[in-house]
């Protein structure tokens, strides 16, 4: 482990400013703060107090993801992580991010900057600077939805697609339909890719060939549907699985302008079950997350890597939900 030393002998300036550097010191230059930082990073150095505080400060990192009220799809995933984090007297900040802000500082600089002994990201995508750079992160981070190979520091929470997806179209298949649709979420997010292969799969485990025309990938707002669920209505879908709630209510309401209905003429799945799934007209048949079991999970596991136990994955359990807005499949000219 390096010590303020060991970076000060490496840049050649005294330990005074390199303590100044790391503690945010405004009598040195902000070229020097910088310099002592990114150093200190790639030399693997800690802070006594982030090595041994029992008062744990970590962070929630948010991004393209709403959380601030209790219909939205992050808030009880912060819920869950705070109310696990309260017991042990954990200090937790939430902090909104944004390309930017990842494009003017280093993920680890920032950490070691803010003194935040680990962290749990929300709503990440792959292209992103800060998760490209937590391949050779030694800070203890936890991922929501997202994986990085090879990194004992970093791991992975999320609910198991594959069998959540798996109960949809098996409960689809049950009622009749063959001519399933898929209405994915963005292109950029392991979680959407995920959720194409657990459809394929499924899809010919029940003896149904995908078709690629009934395919695509949106994003993760309900507006998405008017761009996609038109042509899966030409090419005969009698159903439609979407990647969210909020897609489906969006599938549910362009399917109603084509003058058709929801259950009779088409069927809609969502997933997540938000508050929206059973407010809406027709009430949405959906996957459901337990979001506070995922933000308690992120934190058992963040706590877990923080104690150098090395978890690559923990994966919830999907359950199915019926409602209104899937029936037998009726034929279609």
């Amino acid at each position: 482990m390096a010590t303020i030393k060991d970076i000060a002998n490496k840049l050649g300036i005294a330990v005074s400013t390199v303590s100044k550097g790391l503690n945010g010191a405004s009598d040195i230059s902000d070229e020097m703060r910088q310099l002592v930082l990114d150093t200190a990073v790639e030399m693997g150095y800690a802070s006594k107090k982030m090595r041994t505080s029992k008062t744990r400060k970590v962070c929630i990192f948010i991004e393209n993801m709403d959380y601030e009220n209790v219909e939205q799809f992050g808030y009880e995933i912060i819920v869950g992580f705070k109310l696990s984090a309260a017991r042990r007297h954990w200090d937790v900040s939430v902090v909104p991010t944004n390309l930017n802000m990842q494009t003017q500082e280093k993920y680890d600089t920032y950490m070691l900057k803010n003194g935040y002994s680990g962290a749990f990201l929300l709503g990440f995508e792959l292209h992103d600077d800060w998760v490209k750079q937590l391949g050779k992160t030694t800070v203890p981070t936890v991922l929501l939805d997202n994986y990085i190979e090879r990194n004992t520091h970093v791991g992975y929470v999320g609910t198991d697609s594959e069998e959540g997806i798996d109960l949809a179209v098996d409960h689809l298949v049950s009622l009749g339909h063959t001519k399933i649709a898929l209405l994915n979420g963005s292109k950029n997010s392991m979680v959407s890719a995920q959720r194409h292969q657990a459809f394929v799969n499924s899809m010919r485990k029940h003896g149904l060939e995908p078709e690629e025309k009934l395919m695509a990938y949106g994003y993760y707002v309900p507006d998405c549907a008017k761009d996609h669920v038109p042509g899966f209505l030409e090419n005969g879908a009698t159903a439609i699985m979407c990647a969210s709630d909020l897609i489906a209510s969006g599938a549910i309401t362009e399917v109603v302008k084509h003058g058709l209905k929801v259950p009779d003429d088409v069927s809609v799945v969502g997933f997540d079950d938000l508050p929206i799934a059973s407010q809406f007209s027709p009430s949405i048949t959906t996957i459901r997350q337990d979001r506070i079991d995922l933000g308690k999970s992120a934190f058992l596991l963040l706590d877990g890597l923080i104690h150098d136990v090395t978890t690559s994955k923990l994966l919830l359990r999907a359950k199915f939900i019926q409602r209104d807005s899937t029936g037998p499949v009726k034929n279609r000219d």
